[in-house]
């Protein structure tokens, strides 16, 4: 595992995350193309400009430096963020991460949510929290669910909460229960239907990632192969079959009380899984 010194800015490669103690960021990728997410390839060509040992923080981006230094002010020599510590020119070392990503932020002795769209202030900052992109995302789902730590950060790296603290809040946008936030349910007691449903709304680039941000959810693993469109759902369902003895999985589609058109040709397996949306009340 690829981490950051959150003093220089510079990569620490780890073989056992679990033997290391770290942040690790979440967020939503830039789209301002003036101001782009740092790369694994950035942060080698800075470290080869500036002489060895020498810190590169003022040469990251700002959300990657404040980053550093809120990890560094709060006694975190390393930390980890997806946009600069995969390689993601390497196949395999983009297989791994992953495969490995639900791991990574349960291992994480704390995860820093940085909500880009909301306002530290106090008349605005719930509404914003409840609108922001960060929760129609498909892998910040697993990074909401998986640290034992989460807290969230305005767009001024103020923190407005934990995981548990805004939980009831955090229930409301996205119907998760408010005892698994809490740690008070364990997510394996939720049914697959419920789990599936919590990622009905949320989007990703790219169809294959759909299924791939759920892995972790499920305790599950398979192949990564981009190109493969939205069939890597219908293996990620057929692994989760393999292993969990859950048949809420097939309680997929719309209510019984819907008419559906005679054209609807209904499958044993869900295509998305948007297909969930209606099966939150489903148990095991």
């Amino acid at each position: 595992m690829r981490l950051l010194n959150t003093r220089t800015g510079r990569f620490h490669w780890f073989e056992d995350p679990r033997h290391v103690r770290y942040a690790i960021l979440s967020h939503v990728w830039s789209k301002d193309k003036h101001n782009p997410e740092k790369t694994y390839q950035d942060v080698l060509r800075f470290e080869s400009e500036v002489p060895e040992g020498e810190p590169i923080l003022s040469k990251l981006s700002s959300k990657l430096r404040r980053f550093c230094e809120v990890s560094h002010e709060n006694g975190f020599e390393f930390g980890w963020a997806d946009s600069c510590c995969i390689d993601k020119t390497s196949s395999s070392e983009l297989s791994e991460a992953i495969t490995s990503m639900y791991d990574w932020y349960r291992y994480a002795a704390v995860c820093y949510a940085f909500l880009h769209d909301v306002r530290k202030d106090p008349e605005f900052w719930r509404g914003d929290f409840c609108n922001s992109e960060w929760f129609t995302r498909g892998w910040t789902l697993q990074e909401l669910l998986a640290p034992t730590i989460l807290l969230f950060f305005s767009q001024s790296w103020d923190v407005l909460g934990s995981k548990q603290t805004l939980a009831i809040l955090i229930q409301e946008v996205t119907t998760i229960d408010h005892a698994v936030l809490t740690f008070e349910r364990s997510l394996e007691e939720v049914s697959i239907a419920r789990k599936m449903s919590w990622a009905a709304s949320r989007r990703t680039s790219r169809e294959e990632d759909e299924a791939y941000s759920l892995m972790g959810i499920f305790g599950v693993s398979i192949p990564i192969t981009y190109g493969e469109g939205r069939y890597a759902y219908v293996r990620l369902q057929e692994e989760i079959i393999r292993v969990v003895p859950d048949q809420s999985i097939f309680g997929w589609g719309p209510p019984p009380s819907i008419e559906l058109p005679p054209t609807t040709r209904q499958y044993l397996l869900a295509s998305c899984p948007k297909d969930f949306e209606e099966s939150s009340a489903l148990i095991h």
